[in-house]
């Protein structure tokens, strides 16, 4: 039974729904970059080697996360997997697909006076990027809502886009291409702080839960051996640890990158001040001082 499980979990599976995306997503980029770039800016770099760099890790990414076979083995057999499926949709493509986005073409498509845009400039600010986030994360976990993704394709595949859309209007305030629209460093690092916490709710009834959370997950026979407690422990477990831990790094990243600016500026004054300090005065700053302070007062004489 279990030989025949996994024999079957690795059986090819074709996904024309996630290569139509990933080809959309694709064609958007080159077509970007070889038309409207030069347009847009003309005579100027349209994209940098690292934009590059990232776009192509980020539609990587994304066509393992959603393909085969980790979404076969995600949606038939095992959550945790499921779980792993999220996160990378969640916390790795969206942030790698912003930092490939040039700034001429967030200025084209957030900037403009079109009602989308104002829509789209309205649900990146924090407090709304971050409320619809954490919803979505929670209601993604919410018993019916797995049970029907399990057994409803397009269902499932919608999911995926809201977590997916949801993900990258929560890093824009963060990374996205817009400076102007960007929070400060502490602000970013608070906000990534929030960011891990509501995600542990459902961290906790997963790992906790003595019997099985989720349906259609509970079936034989079990890949690879792993039973459905231990598989939605795991799950559990992946959100909170490997989700957080990765956000706290972020954060940690950020502070010693601030720190470590802020004690060059702190440095670079010092310098200036000394340098200031050292230098000799000369004789037209003198007089300029002189002047400034005015005449001395004259001392009264006792008696006159």
């Amino acid at each position: 039974m279990l030989i025949a499980a996994a024999a079957d979990a690795w059986r090819f599976e074709l996904h024309p729904e996630v290569w139509l995306l990933v080809g959309a997503i694709v064609g958007l980029g080159v077509y970007s970059v070889r038309v409207i770039g030069p347009l847009a800016v003309p005579g100027q770099p349209v994209v940098t080697r690292n934009q590059k760099a990232c776009f192509a890790a980020g539609v990587a990414l994304l066509l393992v996360a959603a393909d085969w076979p980790l979404h076969d083995i995600a949606e038939k057999y095992l959550y945790s997997v499921h779980m792993v499926q999220h996160l990378m949709i969640s916390f790795m493509v969206p942030p790698l697909l912003l930092l490939a986005m040039p700034e001429w073409l967030a200025r084209l498509i957030v900037l403009d006076d079109s009602r989308s845009a104002r829509i789209l400039r309205l649900a990146t600010r924090p407090v709304v990027a971050g409320i619809v986030f954490n919803a979505v994360q929670v209601l993604t976990h919410w018993t019916g809502v797995v049970n029907t993704s399990v057994n409803n394709g397009a269902f499932h595949y919608g999911i995926h886009l809201l977590v997916f859309g949801s993900a990258l209007l929560m890093w824009f305030p963060v990374l996205g291409p817009l400076r102007e629209l960007q929070m400060s460093e502490p602000g970013k690092m608070l906000y990534l702080f929030l960011m891990s916490i509501v995600p542990t709710v459902p961290a906790a009834w997963l790992t906790f839960a003595e019997s099985p959370v989720y349906s259609s997950y509970d079936h034989d026979p079990r890949l690879w051996g792993i039973g459905v407690i231990t598989d939605q422990q795991a799950a559990g477990a992946i959100m909170k640890v490997l989700g957080g831990t990765f956000l706290w790094l972020l954060i940690a990243i950020r502070f010693f990158r601030f720190s470590a600016r802020q004690r060059d500026v702190d440095n670079q004054e010092r310098r200036r001040g000394y340098e200031e300090a050292e230098r000799p005065l000369t004789i037209a700053e003198v007089e300029a001082e002189f002047e400034r302070a005015g005449d001395p007062p004259q001392e009264r004489v006792p008696g006159r």
